[in-house]
């Protein structure tokens, strides 16, 4: 491997190692707690270094969001191909979401609470941000209804899972629920979409 090579494989590395270490301190302690300084000491190396691969926190932040909004769109897939049919696939998306939301809260923060400097729905939006909403919008599209604009169905519905997952966690909305809700929610959601169809 040339000089430049194992060069770059290793300013990689530390960008890992960097992103991974604001992650895990962010869902230990809150994104408060992830400072440039608090990283530099955990991952040994000096704050020049941490400069080197992101401008600060808010950088560090829409890493982390891109890094989530990948991941998410596995998720989302993964689930999807589960199902047979369009409602299966739709409750398959609704609880990976929810589940995903659930386990990564400051990642979820991080992708749509926190500002990490990233364009939604523009020009100039990650391709990372556009790929988790495709994942929503591929099977969403299959129930949205004729005359209804897909993209408008899935930005409705997403809606309604950013809602459900973030009263959820402030323990607004009782936890015994929680499957009926979404249950609800999927029905509601399939059954608009057929009721455009016949009209």
């Amino acid at each position: 491997m040339s000089v430049q090579g194992r060069k770059e494989r290793e300013r990689a590395d530390r960008e890992r190692l960097i992103l991974a270490t604001a992650r895990e301190l962010a869902e230990q302690q809150g994104w408060e707690a992830v400072t440039t300084r608090r990283l530099a000491e955990r991952i040994e190396y000096s704050q020049p270094v941490l400069y080197s691969h992101f401008r600060g926190k808010r950088e560090i932040i829409g890493a982390v969001a891109l890094q989530g909004a990948a991941e998410m769109a596995t998720a989302l897939r993964a689930a999807a191909a589960t199902a047979d049919e369009p409602r299966g696939r739709v409750a398959a998306l609704a609880q990976a979401y929810l589940d995903f939301a659930a386990r990564n809260p400051a990642v979820y923060d991080a992708m749509f609470q926190l500002d990490g400097g990233l364009a939604f729905a523009q020009a100039d939006t990650p391709e990372p941000l556009k790929e988790g909403f495709a994942a929503l919008l591929g099977s969403l599209s299959e129930v949205a209804g004729d005359g209804v604009d897909p993209g408008l169905f899935t930005e409705v519905f997403w809606a309604a899972l950013h809602g459900l997952a973030t009263l959820t966690r402030a323990g607004r909305l009782p936890s015994e629920h929680a499957e009926r809700r979404t249950e609800l929610l999927v029905d509601r959601w399939v059954q608009s979409g057929q009721e455009a169809k016949r009209s």
